[in-house]
């Protein structure tokens, strides 16, 4: 029994993403974020269990049924928003599966009743203020024959109190807070989605929150937070005051590059779309790479052209046997930081590292007399720009391109994506290659895309993906002076920052 977290996947714990991980079967709830399930084996059953207001996928006598079911013959994960034991009916399926004689462990999760404040600058207890906090549940219906809840005690017994599921109950809790005793005063925050990129909070007093967050559309999920504290956010707001907070980028990275990417951009408040455009996949055949492996001894230059190179060329060396030292004798180039830095990483020193990262700067800075005579091994992707080697075998070099691997168009979520670009959703998309903008426009086949992407702000890495949009008749609003996601994510910063 697994806390998923009030919402930000990065809030998971490193138990329950282990647990995740050697799970059989995974029972997961509504608020538990999907991305989670990607800790999980690809061949591992999904089953989704969630209950959101007028809409449950199963009643709670039949989650608990499937539980026992599923936990007689598989390893389970049952994955709860936020903690388990907190107001999740935890206890409750806990104790289905001890009747049932079925081991099991709980794994806490950050609740959402501490984590959504703090995301909202409130903090639960302060000197001055609070010295206490209860949680409340929200969810008890107006009218009940005989409450759970001691309106009596909890209204001035308590310094900050917490509802949980409390939305559609507001006017009901504010009331019975007044009228046991809780001045009208009092602030109040209500906090939607707390903790993820749709994060929404509104703020009044007992006397005016109802009103105020129907006014603003507010629905559940949220936490009501009630007390002095709540006042503190105008001091210590932090979550909502990140420079893309509210906006949605979308990256066309490869998936296994995406995610430094994505980092970069979420730690500036940004929601992230990961729709990648290309798939890095090994070449058709190893052939060529493998012969230029054999016969490495016979090149004076080894150049690197991408991070993918220096992977995928590491790995046939190692396949053969052989390692770095392989590569005496021999100068070693790298185009862009990143690709420089794999092979630094390696204990390997560069002779040439070009300070404009393209290709173009690579062939002035060796220059013809370090080219003529000399032979040259390029390993990279199967279809790349010949710029190249074409000027350094008109230089008097000669050259050996030898296919390292190869990208692909990957079947990708294209209908989400154009309905939420219609509907204006999408503020930025970001182009880290040429290939990615290929791909995107090729996975919108029959769309007008200048048309489709007006809404969005359209981001390249660099001059050559830069012309590749503009071909396909792309505005560029968005393009560093230096060629990296690091200064591609402070660009983005940058230009939404003039809003």
């Amino acid at each position: 029994m697994v806390g998923a977290g009030p919402g930000d996947p990065a809030l998971a714990t490193i138990k329950a993403t282990e647990c995740l991980q050697q799970a059989e079967v995974i029972i997961y709830d509504y608020l538990a974020n999907e991305k989670l399930l990607e800790f999980a084996p690809p061949e591992a059953e999904r089953l989704y269990v969630g209950k959101k207001a007028g809409d449950h996928a199963m009643s709670q006598e039949q989650i608990n049924a499937l539980l026992v079911e599923k936990g007689r013959h598989s390893v389970v994960v049952r994955l709860k928003g936020g903690d388990p034991f907190i107001f999740g009916r935890g206890g409750e399926e806990a104790l289905a599966l001890r009747e049932a004689g079925i081991r099991f462990e709980v794994v806490p999760g950050v609740t959402s009743a501490i984590a959504v404040p703090a995301y909202a600058g409130i903090s639960l207890t302060h000197r001055g203020l609070s010295a206490s906090v209860a949680f409340v549940t929200g969810h008890e219906m107006p009218g009940k024959e005989e409450s759970d809840i001691h309106w009596d005690r909890l209204a001035t017994g308590v310094g900050t109190l917490v509802f949980l599921m409390g939305v559609r109950n507001l006017e009901f809790i504010s009331s019975q807070l007044m009228e046991h005793g809780r001045a009208a005063e009092t602030p109040v925050a209500v906090i939607r989605w707390g903790t993820t990129a749709e994060q929404q909070t509104v703020t009044g007093t007992l006397g005016s929150i109802a009103q105020v967050a129907g006014e603003a559309g507010i629905k559940p999920p949220a936490i009501i937070v009630v007390g002095e504290v709540a006042g503190l956010r105008q001091h210590l707001n932090w979550f909502e005051e990140r420079p893309l907070f509210g906006k949605t980028v979308v990256v066309t990275r490869a998936r296994e590059q995406a995610s430094a990417f994505r980092i970069l951009l979420e730690g500036k408040g940004a929601q992230c779309l990961e729709f990648p455009t290309i798939e890095v996949v090994p070449p058709a055949s190893w052939g060529p790479l493998d012969e230029a492996i054999r016969n490495l001894g016979l090149y004076n230059w080894l150049i690197f052209t991408s991070v993918n190179g220096v992977r995928f060329f590491f790995q046939r060396l190692q396949e053969h046997g052989e390692d770095v030292r392989a590569l005496h004798g021999i100068r070693l180039g790298a185009i862009g930081p990143k690709t420089a830095a794999k092979l630094t990483e390696r204990g390997l020193r560069l002779d040439l590292v070009p300070s404009e990262y393209r290709a173009e700067a690579v062939i002035e800075e060796l220059g013809e007399q370090e080219v003529r005579g000399k032979r040259f091994l390029l390993p990279r992707a199967a279809k790349a720009r010949e710029i190249l080697p074409e000027k350094l075998e008109e230089m008097g070099g000669q050259i050996d391109v030898v296919t390292a691997y190869e990208t692909i168009r990957p079947a990708g979520k294209s209908e989400e994506v154009r309905s939420l670009l219609q509907k204006g959703a999408i503020s930025c998309i970001t182009f880290t290659s040429s290939s990615t903008v290929e791909n995107f426009a090729a996975m919108f086949p029959g769309d007008d895309l200048p048309s489709l992407l007006d809404k969005a702000a359209i981001a390249c890495i660099g001059p050559i993906t830069a012309q590749t949009a503009r071909e396909h008749g792309l505005e560029v609003d968005i393009m560093p002076a230096e060629y990296t996601v690091e200064a591609l994510t402070a660009e983005v910063v940058e230009y939404f920052s003039r809003d």
